[in-house]
């Protein structure tokens, strides 16, 4: 199997296993997939817990106004009677006024953010350094345990403006935000590999041979971006082991100099009291104890 670390930019993101074999076309697919599909459960993880400690999101035309807002303007949120987290909830008010701050109990926060911790972990970028290959069912499986945490805190389900469900149900709007900025859409993606455009119409074993024990590093970017910068010829790692070992040998070269520098004391002909002794004749006379 062929592995392919994958870097968008200069940031790591997940290792794949793959085959030479493969078009490059489906391998965009699968690789475009799991970015964005990872992106998603960041996105939710991010909501949820706003959801553990504020509630639901409130309708779109009562975000941002004040109790007293509300109030004059009658408006009513239909939703709070309707999806209350099981166990009841603990009023904690939302200071940016986005959710209505009936909160779920802390036995109900601990399933979101325990879920939504394990979620995370399972696609983080983590799994890269500890040599981990991460496949779409893992995706699905991390966005399957946080749809299945939401229904036990909800099991009457979420208003269908909330965020999570929208994201669920991938009506998410992104549109204007940075969230959005990076999403990469499979039609728009490509992939570069040693400052190459892998093209769609291609195999993989047109740019990297036959063999399919291979380890390379791709990029994946948005159509139009240019070509992403390469990688450098030795690593950051490696880069650290070579200044600490040039460090170590100036070091040893200075105090090697500062030797040489003060050697000369030790010689005889420095020795202001050789000439005496000689005459004396107490030259090299060594003491020892009887």
């Amino acid at each position: 199997m062929v592995r392919l670390h994958v870097k968008h930019g200069d940031e790591s993101q997940f290792l794949v296993d793959t085959t030479v074999n493969v078009s490059v076309e489906e391998l965009i697919k699968e690789v475009a997939s799991m970015y964005n599909g990872r992106l998603k459960v960041s996105r939710i993880s991010s909501e949820i817990e706003e959801l553990a400690e504020h509630g639901i999101t409130l309708p779109p035309n009562m975000q941002g106004l004040t109790d007293e807002q509300i109030k004059e303007l009658k408006l009513k949120d239909e939703w709070e009677t309707k999806s209350v987290p099981s166990g009841g909830s603990i009023f904690k008010k939302d200071e940016m006024g986005r959710r209505n701050g009936h909160a779920p109990n802390e036995d109900m926060k601990k399933v979101l953010r325990k879920t939504m911790e394990e979620a995370k972990a399972l696609i983080s970028k983590k799994q890269a350094e500890a040599n981990v290959c991460v496949t779409r069912d893992m995706v699905k499986d991390a966005l399957d345990q946080l749809r299945g945490a939401v229904m036990i805190v909800y099991p009457m389900g979420l208003p269908p403006h909330d965020p999570i469900r929208m994201e669920f149900e991938n009506n998410e709007d992104l549109s204007g935000t940075q969230a959005g900025q990076m999403v990469i859409e499979e039609p728009d993606a490509q992939l570069w590999w040693a400052g190459k455009e892998l093209l769609r119409k291609q195999k993989l074993a047109d740019y990297i041979g036959k063999n399919e024990k291979t380890k390379i590093i791709v990029k994946i970017q948005k159509r139009g971006q240019g070509a992403p910068a390469r990688e450098p010829v030795i690593s950051e790692e490696e880069q650290k082991k070579m200044m600490m070992y040039y460090h170590r040998r100036q070091e040893e070269l200075k105090k090697l100099e500062e030797d040489e520098d003060s050697s000369y004391l030790n010689s005889d002909w420095a020795d202001s009291s050789s000439l005496k002794r000689q005459f004396q004749g107490v030259k090299d006379i060594k003491w020892r104890p009887r």
